[in-house]
């Protein structure tokens, strides 16, 4: 069994990409958290997969000791909702986790119907936040 991760960079257009969203308010959504992402991370988005914009990578040891690249923070513009890959950044600020609005979360993510049922000062922090955690645990 190949411990390859399945999501790599492509060289795929993101807006491109983004425009091709069915759900018009996903797709003006997911350009305000293009620019929102590009503006805290100060990197460019790369597409990941099929269908995951990324910033930034990082790169983590698995359990045989291989290591491997990720995107170090993103977003999809899923058909059910937007997720956010910020993790870390839930974790360690709950706190602003109970100020966000009408959001789910797994792990990992944070699942958004539509940006106008959240706070968007409160999401540019939580990602701020990941951001922040990402970069002390993985100083590269």
């Amino acid at each position: 069994m190949s411990s390859e991760n399945k999501t790599q960079p492509t060289e795929a257009d993101v807006i491109e990409f983004i425009n091709q969203v069915e759900n018009a308010q996903r797709r003006e959504d997911a350009l305000v958290l293009l620019d929102m992402f590009k503006d805290i991370t100060g990197e460019q988005p790369v597409l990941w997969g099929s269908s995951i914009i990324g910033f930034g990578t990082y790169t983590y040891a698995l359990a045989s000791g291989k290591k491997q690249a990720f995107m170090r923070s993103g977003f999809s513009p899923r058909k059910q909702n937007l997720s956010v890959y910020v993790g870390a950044g839930m974790a360690e600020k709950p706190e602003l986790m109970e100020n966000l609005g009408k959001h789910k979360t797994s792990k990992a993510c944070l699942y958004i119907n539509k940006l106008a049922d959240v706070d968007l000062a409160v999401l540019a922090s939580i990602i701020k936040s990941d951001i922040a955690v990402m970069n002390l645990r993985y100083p590269e």
